[in-house]
């Protein structure tokens, strides 16, 4: 996977591409993800485990509004809170790199390598093991999917 490179058309994010995270915990974005966000900051979460979500603030505003649904109902509101909880604001510095907080690099188990992929609206990180682990145990009907998008 680490070895995918494709380009960001449309305002999207795709392709893949693995980096090491430095000593501070700081991941560099790739250039094409860096050019896709026209505004500099995002918000980092964990949405879907094992995985990090890398927002850029314009998508992150319709989750938050979608959120903000969710905590006037007593039975979501502590869900999102429990998101909530470690989603922070991140700003690349002038090398394009993010600090990712000690909680989120131990949620996600990244302790070295992280595979950033263009998840169209947002880039997701993972531990690349995880992510390997992920696809191979998924759905044997991907082929449906491909089907129904590709035409």
């Amino acid at each position: 996977m680490a070895g995918t490179r494709s380009p960001v058309r449309g305002g999207k994010f795709l392709g893949s591409f693995q980096h090491q995270l430095d000593e501070k915990g700081r991941l560099s974005l790739p250039a094409q993800f860096r050019r896709e966000a026209t505004e500099q900051r995002f918000v980092l979460v964990q949405a879907y485990p094992p995985a990090l979500a890398l927002y850029p603030e314009s998508e992150w505003l319709e989750v938050e509004e979608r959120m903000q649904g969710l905590m006037r109902d007593p039975t979501a509101r502590l869900w999102v809170l429990s998101v909530m909880q470690n989603a922070v604001e991140v700003t690349p510095d002038a090398q394009g790199r993010i600090l990712i907080p000690t909680a989120l690099r131990t949620a996600a188990d990244l302790d070295g390598q992280a595979l950033l992929v263009g998840a169209i609206s947002k880039v997701e990180i993972w531990n690349p093991a995880k992510f390997e682990e992920a696809v191979q145990g998924a759905s044997p009907d991907f082929g449906k999917f491909s089907a129904e998008i590709f035409r």
